[in-house]
Formats: C-alpha cells, structure tokens, sequence
C-alpha cells in the first residue's frame, strides 16, 4: 500500500511533536564539540546529533552547505548522515533550498528524491523564485517516490519581506501565490506532500498565508530557537495549523555539546508537545 510523505510524518508529528533537530555544523560548534574543521569532525557531529534525535523528535534537517563546504569529503559525511537518519526512522529533510528550471530542476529532484540516491532525504527544500512552475518536475518527484518538498513561501529573514510581500497582478502576494501553486501541486490527506516554509518570525497575515490558504499543507518553520521563537509562540503564531508545524531549531539545541545534546534535545521536544496540546 502507498504511504505518502505526509502520512508518514503525520504519524511522526502525532508521534514525536513539532521539533525539527538542525544538523548545522558551524565551524564554531565544531571546535566547540571538540571535534575541529576536517571532515571527519563533520561527519562525527553529524552522526552525533543523529542519535540524540532517534525516537526523541519528529525529524532532523541537515543544512547542506555546512557539508558542502568541504568539497566531495563533505558531501560523503553527509551522505552518512542522511542514510544514518533515515536508518534510525528519523523524517529527514535536507536544507539544499535548490531552484532551476527543465532537465537541470529534474536532476537535483533526483539527487535528493530519488530511492537509491547516495544523497536520498525524505524531503528536500527548493526555492520557487523561478516561478513555481519551475518546481513541477520537483514535485512530481517527489510524489512518485512518496518523497516531500518544502517551498520558500515566507522565510524568516527580514530582507526577504519586500519580494516576498509584493503584491502581483492578481492582487496576491507573491508569498500567497506560491501557497496557492504548491498546495493545488501537492496536497493530499491527512497531509499534503508538498509544504511551504514559513518562518516563525515574520507577519503570516502580511504575507497572504491566511489558514484556508496553508490548510493540508505541511510547514517547515525557521525561526525558532536562536533566531528569538519559542515553543510558547508555536500556538500564537500557527494557530489551528500548529499540529502540521516542524519547527526547525539548531544551534540553541546543538550548543549544548555532545555529551548534553541527548537530554537537551529531549527536554525541547517535551516543550514544544505540551505547548502544542495546551489548546
């Protein structure tokens, strides 16, 4: 029988709750773990963070270009991360935020969705800002091997507003209109496969993304942790969307260092599950 990507994290966030553990391994976090700037280190860390997140949370979210930044070695220790998530039942997202158009779109919807991949993830981010027609192939993907997608709808860095907010010929926002695209691309029940990012931090109202527009759409939500949003903000900002939030937290969770990040990890997700059922 087909489990769609949204089924399964559906039964992740009923699981687990919202936490998403990022695996950003920062060149200070690195030297702060111990561990030093070669890529062995990264891999390391990696897998550390792995296994204080199996059966403790819902999903982790390597960021890529924290591994990409050691060439091939780098890639290879995230190769090991990603297979190691998957293995320990984690929902893993790889933060590639890619965004091209025809046969070049197609090949990075294979390098990050196709089973068999070295570089296979549950879902992976992408940029729209080629238009989200640039997307399609991305997204047929992604359904075709019960894999998901994270759209950037409305991020959580304050530069971003301005294209973000535009208002288009139709009278939506581009933030709005990229929903739309998405959601009539990808959704699905009792989730969609297809989701938007959208950041913990900004004005959801100011950008369009109204709750009929996010219905059924999974939300992958920056913003949390150091960047100032806590598990108290969850309901405040999402509302009656909260239970389809993964909200992302990294370096508040991973300054914790490897021999405090398990119970660090344990206690957030803790958080954000009572703030999530205090409705």
């Amino acid at each position: 029988m087909t489990v769609t990507f949204g089924s399964r994290l559906r039964r992740a966030l009923d699981a687990f709750g919202p936490l998403c553990v990022g695996v950003d391994p920062h060149a200070e976090l690195l030297d702060a773990w111990g561990l030093g700037q070669t890529p062995d280190g990264l891999k390391r860390f990696g897998l550390r963070v792995v296994e204080a997140s199996a059966g403790r949370v819902a999903a982790i979210k390597p960021q890529v270009a924290f591994f990409e930044r050691f060439g091939s070695a780098g890639f290879a220790a995230l190769e090991a991360v990603l297979a190691a998530g998957r293995d320990a039942g984690l929902i893993v997202v790889a933060d590639a935020k890619r965004g091209d158009i025809g046969s070049t779109m197609a090949g990075y919807a294979s390098a990050w969705l196709e089973p068999g991949s070295p570089l296979e993830a549950d879902a992976v981010t992408l940029s729209p800002y080629l238009g989200a027609g640039s997307l399609t192939a991305s997204i047929e993907t992604a359904l075709r091997a019960e894999k998901g997608v994270f759209v950037l709808g409305a991020t959580s860095n304050p530069e971003a507003a301005a294209l973000q907010q535009a208002i288009g010929d139709g009278g939506e926002t581009v933030a709005r209109r990229v929903a739309l695209d998405v959601s009539a691309a990808g959704g699905g029940a009792p989730l969609g496969s297809a989701g938007l990012v959208v950041g913990a931090t900004i004005d959801r109202t100011a950008s369009g993304l109204t709750d009929d527009v996010l219905a059924g759409m999974p939300i992958l939500a920056p913003g949390f942790g150091a960047q100032g949003a806590g598990p108290d903000d969850l309901l405040p900002r999402f509302g009656a969307l909260a239970g389809n939030v993964l909200a992302s937290e990294s370096r508040s969770l991973l300054r914790a260092g490897p021999d405090a990040i398990v119970e660090t990890i344990a206690a957030r997700a803790a958080e954000y599950r009572e703030a999530r059922d205090a409705h």
